[in-house]
């Protein structure tokens, strides 16, 4: 979906500071929030793809205003109560509650299915490859043009991209398609490819752009031969 999520190439919004030995987390509550992505999902809220698609769905003020794991928050809070996980009134009743009492602790709760799914989950990541008997449409050395078409639904075909012609650099097989499991439409596996722009493809003759070269994997339904 387009956005304020998708920045790529975009001006004008001040330099980046990395913090200097950032912590994991900044406030306790950022754990909880972590811990309950994988519960959520299990519980069929929603999966990877529809996640990321409640916080392109963030107003842009409260996107570009707002954390990390606001976004995630926001995101558990929409699909959690469409899903019928979350009250709206109960959830807005607690939420007063702790703003009245900041000093009350939230309850705790362990779970030993779950922290065993998070350590093997958060070392590995999610794999998201399927077995599919789709021919690749593209090999490595074709040159191919992502479509520049606009995205209201969820999709990781980067702005910066959407016109621009690269070369396959690499084919990685058939992967859970994001912009149909975003939406309900199931996996639909296609296959993947890294392509390789160069800078001045991407940027123009900004300067070192004549050497450098940008990576990004892309899904085959993004791209068109040239």
């Amino acid at each position: 979906m387009d956005g304020p999520h998708d920045l790529g190439g975009r001006h004008g919004f001040g330099s980046i500071n990395p913090e200097y030995d950032e912590p994991v987390f900044h406030a306790d509550w950022e754990r909880s929030v972590l811990t309950m992505f994988p519960a959520m999902a299990g519980a069929g809220a929603f999966n990877l793809d529809k996640f990321r698609f409640g916080m392109e769905q963030i107003p842009a003020v409260e996107y570009l205003s707002s954390t990390y794991y606001e976004h995630w928050m926001h995101a558990m809070i929409q699909w959690g109560t469409e899903a019928g996980i979350f009250d709206p009134e109960d959830l807005e009743r607690r939420t007063q509650h702790y703003l009245d009492h900041p000093d009350e602790a939230a309850p705790k709760a362990a779970n030993a299915d779950l922290t065993e799914a998070l350590k093997q989950l958060l070392p590995t990541g999610m794999d998201c490859r399927r077995e599919s008997d789709a021919e690749p449409r593209f090999s490595v050395g074709d040159r191919v043009r992502v479509l520049d078409h606009v995205s209201t639904t969820h999709t990781r075909r980067a702005g910066y991209v959407r016109g621009r012609v690269g070369e396959v650099v690499a084919a990685h097989g058939t992967y859970v398609y994001p912009d149909s499991n975003a939406v309900g439409l199931g996996e639909d596996p296609h296959h993947l490819y890294t392509v390789r722009f160069t800078a001045r493809e991407l940027w123009g003759d900004e300067p070192g752009a004549r050497n450098a070269v940008n990576n990004i994997d892309l899904w085959e339904p993004y791209l068109e031969a040239t």
